[in-house]
């Protein structure tokens, strides 16, 4: 019979459900997204091949378990099967990552979500048929490469051609209504949010006005929303 170590508790299936996350590889990423999730009270089975790396989370996640994850019985026993979102981290085995996968698609997983290490493993995990694949350390690189010219604060890049980006307001548009600089049209973004000075975020509106140390929150086209700021 397959086996495995088990931390915190002795049936994973007690806290599996709609609000609760298995994550399948305790490295870098994996280990900070569960401890996010946990410090935001979601219930967490993490699970990693490495008793150390397994040893230096007990009692920080729900669960934590020392298991072979490739192998189907064992993330049966752990209870995986019963999750609604399941998250595989592995970075350092392609073979198990693409294995992994594969079970958690024969498990029906709801909400599967997968780490992508190279481009090819993303195709593969396209090819396979997950909706959500995470690619950190490009996606990383994209939204670092964006800030370093200093014109943005922050950057996201929603999808291939859309973003939002955080930034100051251009000297442009300041001291006027938003509805009469119609920014939309001659810009071809949209300014959803402003945080004044003294206030928090607040939803931007037609009768907004801008002061220079405003902090705004651009959406649209990605070129558009980046050149935005420098009104290219």
């Amino acid at each position: 019979m397959a086996s495995f170590k088990l931390f915190g508790g002795t049936n994973p299936g007690d806290v599996a459900g709609p609000d609760s996350v298995a994550v399948i590889g305790l490295g870098r990423f994996g280990r900070a997204l569960a401890l996010e999730l946990m410090s935001h009270g979601t219930d967490v089975l993490g699970i990693d091949q490495d008793e150390s790396v397994v040893q230096s989370l007990n009692g920080r996640l729900t669960h934590v378990a020392v298991a072979d994850v490739t192998s189907e019985e064992v993330l049966r026993q752990l209870a995986v099967d019963e999750f609604d979102h399941v998250v595989i981290a592995i970075a350092s085995n392609l073979e198990a990552s693409i294995l992994v996968t594969s079970l958690m698609l024969q498990f029906n997983i709801p909400e599967l979500w997968a780490k992508a290490v190279s481009e090819p493993h993303r195709a593969i995990l396209q090819q396979l048929g997950v909706r959500h694949i995470v690619f950190p350390e490009q996606d990383m690189g994209r939204r670092v490469a964006h800030m370093v010219r200093g014109s943005l604060q922050d950057y996201i890049l929603i999808d291939e051609d859309f973003a939002l980006a955080k930034t100051t307001p251009h000297q442009e548009i300041l001291g006027r209504e938003l509805g009469a600089l119609d920014v939309r049209r001659r810009h071809g973004v949209t300014i959803t949010a402003v945080k004044h000075a003294r206030r928090g975020w607040e939803p931007a509106t037609a009768q907004t006005v801008l002061a220079a140390d405003d902090i705004i929150l651009v959406s649209g086209p990605a070129k558009k929303t980046e050149g935005f700021r420098r009104l290219r």
